[in-house]
């Protein structure tokens, strides 16, 4: 595993890089909303930084790449004009998060501008394959998602029966149906999955979120047979209510069928940026303090925290990077940020390479995926 960060802009940063060397490319890009005020997010990425990605990208290599709502289309489109194929969309749902709304007064008092955000897409995509897609796993190790590594773990019957296989005989089943998630077992029974099939939606397992879905084993939830109702409480259909959120996470309820991580924390933020004696990471401000310059903090005063607006939870890039990366791939990142793909990367065992222009985010950065090999190196030592 090797991790080489590269500070500068990743339109010419991209092009040091060798042809098809990368297995996987799972970034955070600008969102073109110009977001508090951000220079650098003006503008969605525009074509000629995904044709760069594609190329240094293995035939089938996946490309995973966050975007705002309201602007996915303009970031998806120079995506699929660089040659890539667009092979689905998955959302992250999350309970937090306030609406940038101008609420008005007067005879329009209650009326606003927007909508509470609870949710970002996530564009994937994948470099064309050479052949068959078992063709190019052959030659390339790419092409292909890891289902197994990223089942969603649950404790209800998914369909296996009362009966066993053994690991024999699970081998000779992987085998001989490979990709047919309901293999034959013991005594005429199907084999009982590990998990349920990883899903295009991922939520922060939050009461919020999880109460939205109906606590059922299907999409609906069975017919209410109060004959109290409330304003849109059948818009989705009858729904019973009274589900508790946290009860329908905890057993197994309907939202628990997806992948749940909760939002970036304070401590997963500040991961080795911060000790209990020093900040790891000082920016100079107006008045000349030590430390690498930034027009981020100029004028304030040292931060001793992640100051970059949008980062990612470590355990969500994880499994975005263990979803689309093969075993030992390397993982590119040229929207770097704080370094949140290059702490899954790490963790998961990939090697890493994260491009990041601003010196600040750089330096976050770097301390954050040092702390994550720190981590790796820690858990090694006690294996």
């Amino acid at each position: 595993m090797t991790v080489e960060l590269l500070e500068g802009d990743c339109r010419e940063v991209l092009r040091e890089l060798a042809d098809a060397s990368i297995d996987a490319v799972v970034t955070d890009p600008p969102y073109g909303l110009n977001f508090m005020g951000k220079a650098w997010d003006y503008q969605v990425p525009q074509v000629d930084v995904w044709q760069e990605c594609l190329r240094v990208l293995k035939p089938g290599g996946h490309l995973l790449s966050f975007f705002g709502t309201r602007t996915y289309h303009r970031g998806v489109i120079p995506i699929e004009d660089a040659g890539f194929e667009i092979r689905d969309q998955i959302g992250w749902v999350y309970g937090s998060g306030f609406p940038k709304s101008h609420n008005q007064h007067g005879d329009w008092e209650g009326w606003g501008t927007a909508l509470k955000p609870a949710w970002e897409p996530i564009v994937m995509a994948r470099k064309p394959i050479v052949g068959t897609v078992a063709a190019n796993l052959a030659e390339h190790g790419t092409g292909a998602l890891n289902i197994e590594g990223c089942r969603v773990e649950t404790s209800d019957n998914l369909g296996g029966g009362a009966y066993a296989a053994t690991p024999t005989e699970r081998e000779q089943m992987r085998g001989a149906e490979a990709g047919n998630s309901w293999r034959r077992g013991g005594a005429g029974d199907y084999e009982q999955p590990e998990g349920r099939w990883p899903a295009n939606l991922i939520h922060d397992g939050s009461d919020e979120v999880v109460a939205a879905f109906p606590q059922a084993r299907g999409q609906i939830a069975d017919a209410s047979s109060s004959s109290e109702t409330r304003k849109n409480q059948n818009t989705y259909g009858a729904m019973k209510r009274g589900n508790d959120g946290a009860q329908a996470r905890d057993q197994g309820g309907s939202a628990a069928r997806f992948f749940y991580v909760a939002k970036a924390s304070k401590q997963d933020r500040d991961d080795g940026i911060t000790t209990p004696e020093q900040p790891v990471v000082t920016f100079a401000t107006a008045n000349g303090t030590s430390g690498k310059p930034s027009s981020i903090s100029e004028g304030r005063e040292t931060a001793y925290r992640n100051t970059h607006p949008t980062v990612k939870p470590t355990n969500l890039m994880r499994y975005l990077c263990r979803l689309v990366t093969p075993p030992g791939g390397t993982v590119l990142d040229p929207f770097m940020g704080s370094g949140s793909t290059g702490r899954g990367a790490v963790l998961e065992g990939f090697s890493f390479i994260g491009i990041e222009m601003e010196a600040a985010y750089y330096d976050f950065a770097d301390a954050r995926i040092a702390a994550a090999e720190a981590t790796v190196a820690m858990r090694q030592a006690a294996e």
